[in-house]
């Protein structure tokens, strides 16, 4: 029967190839510019905004980051008491600041409304 059904033969098994240093260099770089491109600025941004969270005293005019724009009137070391109209307070949490506004931002703001 084996005129109709050819033998098969095992062949013999490819050599395996070591994993070397050149295996190893794409998976790097891919780790190296995500780190780059995503954990360095993420850890930029961090500092920056727990220095500025740090940084707030009385009378500074913040933002929120529900987009809420007031003065501060009065803080401790958890919440921050912003004016946010005449005798209309709000109190947040401080890591809720999101953004420092220039001086006059709170007045500018109150000038516009009251002539609205």
């Amino acid at each position: 029967m084996s005129f109709l059904i050819s033998d098969a033969f095992a062949q013999a098994a490819p050599a395996q190839q070591e994993p070397g240093l050149a295996g190893l260099i794409l998976p790097l770089a891919i780790l190296l510019v995500f780190f780059f491109l995503f954990v360095l600025p993420q850890q930029r941004r961090a500092k920056e905004q727990k220095k500025m969270i740090e940084s707030l005293t009385k009378g500074s005019e913040v933002v929120t980051n529900g987009g809420l724009l007031g003065r501060i009137a009065d803080l401790d070391e958890n919440f921050v008491q912003l004016e946010v109209a005449d005798n209309v307070y709000v109190y947040v949490q401080r890591h809720a600041i999101a953004a420092l506004m220039p001086k006059g931002t709170y007045k500018a703001k109150k000038k516009a409304e009251n002539k609205g």
